[in-house]
């Protein structure tokens, strides 16, 4: 990588920061005029006063405005960002009048198979389940292909608002998951999908002043949504490419922690008989919260999370499965005796206050 691709790279995500940084004040403005409001109405809510939630428009906007200026139009891209204009349409009606779930189903399933088929953005390969066969990958049959790629796209972007539930989390797990897609997708050259990665980084970093706890202004489903589907068609676009050969838990990894989330609740839901979309107050944000972690402590071990998931990621992509598996483990055990201290204090400050 030249000079040249490497002041492009800086300037991606510096250009995406500029302008979502200062565009969410204006769309600050705008969500008030139209009504765009959050107003705490249940226990899920952990705000208390209405706060306006159409900021992801300037993620959107710092993000387009990036895009626009230093990347390459191929035909994949195109498609993935007409799918994403659709899914940020959705977002901002839905933000403003409470779209049915099911409509905002379908919805995301043509933005889906528009850079499915259009775009031919694909997984077309799966890491071998049986350990015992000769062959290490499965090739997809062209139907099984778009059947995986649109509940891969359609589930990554309805994880990533499932945890869009304190301030600064999907914002900053977003963010992050983008830092781990960037540097495979530069080992493995795939410039084009570097530059959307940065450009999502760029756009996120630049919103978070403005989200983090106490927050002015929420990114609602018009952000939280546009960033799940723009991050599940990357990963197909640059890991599942070329790692799902290795590995199909690369891009699990990358994306496991709203991904898990997500699977966790909806199986939850079923479990009680309640239709999967369902909200409930039983995420993992939530669980934190109820055992006493404040927002921000229970966002920065998500944070954290969901940064040792992206590092092993990419341990495992370039060292192979044993270290990443020591370092995962290692890592987690170090968070989990961290976690118990952050409880034990904030117990002992609850005692003392009594």
């Amino acid at each position: 990588m030249g000079t040249k691709e490497i002041i492009f790279l800086i300037l991606t995500f510096v250009v995406a920061f500029a302008f979502s940084f200062a565009s969410t004040p204006i769309v600050y403005r705008l969500a008030y005029k139209i009504g765009a409001i959050d107003i705490p109405k249940d226990t899920r809510r952990m705000h208390k006063k209405p706060i306006p939630r159409l900021g992801g428009l300037a993620i959107i906007f710092g993000f387009s405005v990036s895009v626009a200026c230093f990347a390459d139009f191929s035909k994949s891209l195109i498609a993935i960002l007409i799918g994403a204009f659709i899914i940020a349409v959705m977002g901002v009606v839905d933000d403003c009048k409470n779209l049915d779930a099911k409509l905002k189903f379908v919805i995301q399933i043509v933005a889906a198979l528009i850079v499915i088929i259009f775009g031919n953005v694909r997984i077309t390969v799966f890491t071998n389940p049986n350990l015992f066969s000769d062959n290490p990958y499965l090739v997809l049959p062209w139907w099984a292909s778009i059947v995986a790629s649109i509940l891969w796209i359609v589930f990554i972007t309805n994880a990533v608002n499932f945890i869009d539930g304190l301030d600064g989390l999907a914002a900053g797990v977003s963010a992050i998951m983008s830092v781990s897609l960037v540097f495979i997708a530069l080992r493995i050259e795939e410039y084009s999908v570097a530059i959307i990665g940065l450009a999502i980084m760029g756009a996120c970093f630049g919103f978070l002043p403005f989200n983090f706890n106490p927050a002015k202004i929420f990114m609602g489903d018009t952000g939280s949504t546009f960033l799940g589907f723009i991050l599940g068609a990357l990963s197909v676009q640059g890991v599942f490419k070329s790692y799902a050969i290795i590995s199909f838990a690369v891009p699990l990894l990358i994306l496991g922690l709203p991904l898990f989330d997500a699977l966790f609740a909806m199986i939850r839901r079923i479990l009680k008989g309640q239709s999967p979309m369902t909200a409930d107050r039983g995420h993992l944000h939530h669980r934190l919260i109820d055992m006493g972690f404040s927002q921000k402590q229970t966002v920065f071990i998500l944070y954290a999370i969901s940064g040792v998931l992206g590092i092993t990621a990419v341990v495992l992509a370039e060292s192979g499965t044993l270290r990443a598996l020591i370092l995962l483990v290692c890592v987690l055990i170090f968070l989990f005796i961290q976690g118990l201290v952050l409880k034990s204090n904030h117990e002992d400050r609850e005692d003392i206050n009594k």
